[in-house]
C-alpha cells in the first residue's frame, strides 16, 4: 500500500489499541488505563473479540504489559507538564489516545505526534469524523521514514521549539529498528534542551522471557518476520543505559517491569500483572 494514501494503520498498532480496549472489557476493575479510543476509531466487525490474538487468557501478560507502558508514561508527562515541560513528542504515534482521552493536560501542551503519513492521515479523518477533532494544541508531523526524512527537522518544522525542553516516548519500536538507528534517536533525544526527557521501550532476548510470554513473543517474532517488519534489536537493561549514557544523556535509569507491577497492580483482584523480561523501559534525562 501507498504510504502516501491514506491507509489504515498496521497490524501491531491496530493490536495495541484493541488490547487497551480489552484491558477494560475483560480484566477485573478499576482498569490501569480505561482507554476505548482506539477501539472506537477502528471500529471493527462485531466478532473482533473472538479473533486469535484477541484471547482474554492467552493475551493476559501482553495486555498487561501495554498498559502498565502506557500509564507509566501518562503520569510521567502528566509530571514533567507540572514542572513546566510545555512539549510532548510521541515517535511512532500510532493510535496513541492522550490527546483524546486527557485534554485537560494536553491542552496545557504542544502535542507532537510523528507517524507515517498514510496511518496519520487515516487517524485524522477518524478523529474528525467521531467527533473529536484536532485542536491546534495538537499537531501531526507525517515522517517518511522509509524516505530517509528526519523525523526532528520535520518536528521543527510543525512548530516544535527546541530552545526549550520537551518529555519524548517511544513504545514499541525499539524491535523494528536497527542498533544503529536506536543509537540515532538516542543521540537526537540527547541534543534537545535541557530538562528533556526520553521514555523508550526496549524488548528483552525472547530467551530470557518467562514461560507465560515466551510463546507469544516467539509468535509475534515470527509474524513480524513474515509481514517484512521483523524485530531488529534486542537489549539487555545494561547495554540500553549504557547506549543512552554513551548518546550524551546526564542521567539514564531502567524501569523494569517489577516496578510497573508493584506501581499499578499490586492491589488487583484478579492477579493480572506485566510479565518480567519482556518489554521494559528505559528513562533518560538531558
Amino acid at each position: 500500500m501507498n504510504d502516501e494514501q491514506d491507509a489504515a494503520p498496521d497490524s501491531t498498532a491496530a493490536r495495541v489499541a484493541l488490547w487497551r480496549a480489552l484491558h477494560v472489557e475483560a480484566d477485573a476493575p478499576p482498569p490501569v488505563l480505561e482507554d476505548t479510543v482506539g477501539l472506537e476509531l477502528l471500529a471493527p466487525a462485531a466478532d473482533w473479540r473472538q479473533r486469535s490474538d484477541m484471547d482474554p487468557q492467552f493475551t493476559r501478560p501482553f495486555r498487561a504489559s501495554i498498559v502498565a507502558r502506557a500509564r507509566f508514561i501518562e503520569d510521567l508527562v502528566i509530571e514533567q507538564c507540572d514542572r513546566g515541560v510545555g512539549q510532548y513528542v510521541i515517535l511512532g504515534a500510532g493510535l496513541d489516545s492522550f490527546a483524546q482521552r486527557r485534554p485537560d493536560v494536553a491542552g496545557r501542551l504542544k502535542v507532537f505526534e510523528i507517524d507515517r503519513p498514510g496511518p496519520q492521515a487515516w487517524k485524522r479523518r477518524r478523529l474528525v469524523e467521531l467527533g473529536f477533532g484536532v485542536p491546534d494544541w495538537l499537531r501531526f508531523v507525517p515522517v517518511d521514514f522509509e524516505a530517509g526524512e528526519n523525523w526532528l527537522d520535520a518536528l521543527i518544522a510543525a512548530g516544535f521549539d527546541n530552545g526549550k525542553p520537551a518529555v519524548v516516548t517511544s513504545t514499541g519500536v525499539s524491535m523494528y529498528l536497527t542498533r544503529e538507528a536506536n543509537a540515532a534517536t538516542l543521540r537526537q533525544v540527547a541534543g534537545l534542551a535541557p530538562g528533556s526527557t526520553l521514555a523508550m521501550t526496549f524488548l528483552l532476548p525472547i530467551d530470557m522471557a518467562g514461560p507465560e510470554v515466551r510463546p507469544g513473543l516467539e509468535m509475534a517474532e515470527k509474524g513480524a518476520r513474515a509481514s517484512g517488519t521483523p524485530f531488529l534489536s534486542f537489549f539487555v537493561p545494561a547495554d540500553m543505559l549504557a547506549m543512552a549514557r554513551e548518546a550524551g544523556f546526564k542521567t539514564a535509569r531502567h524501569v523494569p517491569a517489577a516496578d510497573l507491577a508493584s506501581r499499578y497492580f499490586a492491589d488487583r483482584s484478579d492477579g493480572l500483572r506485566p510479565p518480567d523480561n519482556g518489554e521494559e523501559l528505559v528513562v533518560a534525562d538531558t
